[in-house]
């Protein structure tokens, strides 16, 4: 009987042959956390240690600043503060301070390689998955757990295959095959399985929108959500750290729970409308809601493909929504700047920084009012996500995010083009 791709990456990481079900230890190659966890996750090593931490691998964690950057407040700055000297005390060398990027844009840039374990304090670790790794957001105990023994436990999950065949319209993206997953699946249906996501024309679907799916394959409420690594994920790793990466992909006659196949050229421009994930519509249903603020950015849609599209909507044209954009990553920025998308989007009226969740969670930069409503890229709107309980989000991909921003209202790139 042949392997999926998570039961070879489990077996690998435990050293001996597992099943779906079976409860492993096994061996974790990055552990990472940001300000917002990274606080919990030092509390919890200062009381298990008796304040006498010693890190098991200083290569394998990874921390980046980005929920609260810049601090918003005196606490965030403290909290900050403190991550700092834990990072000095350490002589931790991947440290990522304000301003350099969302934690899993950096891990996907500048650390995972395909067949890895990730965990990290976020659950939207599941993001790596893009690259091919088996990654889980975990609590801030089993993190500090991993950052003193390198190791955890998992049960093995029950892999489901889905394919993408075909190519995708135009302005559809990586955000609406997510939620077209969650549309036809909902969001619990998941619960306990790996998703191992077969891509049969490489090209077709680029590493940014293989990102957006794996980052929403928690709300899809899979253990993990996995890229099978193809030529699209050998150029994209070559293209970002210079050197060709060791792939690991299922056998051919491994066996799945279950099974389902997008057809790509059919996929249309969707939007979750409020307050769940899964409360998916075609953006014809939605035509024409006012609309008072639109984010493009987060850890799901801050990447420059989704920045190409929206300066494409935007350019020659002015907001009339309030837009906040927020490329994911210093590195993203900057290349969004090489290429002249951050100034259309200011020429636009849009409010950009990077490198920040901020919006995302309600955190700052951008908190919503009562009363308004919000077109969001990121990956949730549940009531107070973004601020306000007495708001109202709607999750789009980035085309359609600029285009309302554009006409004020919800509408399709087609309508102010």
């Amino acid at each position: 009987m042949g392997k999926s791709l998570s039961e070879k990456i489990l077996e690998r990481a435990a050293g001996k042959s597992v099943s779906p079900g079976d409860v492993v230890e096994v061996g974790v190659d990055i552990v990472a956390f940001h300000d917002l966890t990274g606080y919990h996750v030092i509390e919890v090593l200062e009381k298990a240690t008796n304040g006498n931490i010693r890190v098991c691998d200083a290569n394998s964690l990874v921390i980046a600043f980005d929920h609260l950057v810049p601090p918003p407040d005196v606490r965030s700055a403290e909290i900050q503060q403190s991550i700092r000297s834990f990072v000095k005390k350490h002589t931790l060398k991947n440290f990522h301070d304000v301003g350099y990027g969302i934690l899993h844009q950096v891990l996907i840039e500048r650390y995972v390689v395909p067949g890895q374990v990730v965990m990290a304090a976020d659950s939207h670790t599941t993001t790596s998955g893009a690259l091919g790794a088996f990654a889980q957001g975990l609590g801030a105990s089993d993190i500090a757990a991993i950052v003193l023994t390198g190791k955890t436990w998992v049960t093995v999950p029950q892999p489901f295959k889905i394919k993408l065949i075909g190519s995708l319209g135009k302005w559809v993206t990586g955000k609406e095959v997510a939620l077209e997953i969650l549309r036809v699946f909902k969001a619990e249906y998941f619960n306990g399985m790996s998703i191992e996501v077969f891509v049969e024309n490489p090209t077709a679907f680029p590493m940014d929108f293989r990102a957006t799916v794996a980052n929403m394959g928690i709300e899809m409420n899979a253990d993990a959500l996995m890229f099978v690594p193809d030529s699209e994920t050998i150029n994209f790793i070559k293209s970002e750290r210079g050197f060709e990466p060791k792939i690991i992909t299922p056998d051919k006659d491994a066996e799945y729970v279950d099974e389902y196949t997008i057809e790509l050229n059919k996929v249309e421009l969707l939007v979750a409308a409020p307050h769940s994930v899964d409360n998916v519509k075609s953006v014809r249903e939605v035509w024409g809601t006012e609309v008072d603020y639109v984010f493009i950015g987060s850890c799901t849609n801050g990447r420059v493909s989704d920045f190409e599209i929206a300066a494409k909507i935007m350019k020659g044209r002015k907001v009339k929504s309030r837009c906040i954009a927020i490329p994911a990553s210093w590195n993203v920025f900057k290349k969004c700047l090489e290429l002249g998308y951050i100034q259309t989007l200011v020429e636009s009226g849009c409010i950009v920084t990077y490198g920040t969740c901020g919006p995302c969670i309600g955190g700052h930069f951008g908190i919503a009012a009562p009363g308004e409503i919000v077109v969001s890229t990121s990956n949730r709107n549940f009531i107070g996500r973004m601020g306000s309980p007495e708001a109202k989000i709607y999750l789009a991909g980035p085309a359609v995010a600029a285009a309302t921003a554009v006409a004020g209202k919800l509408v399709e790139p087609g309508d102010v083009m």
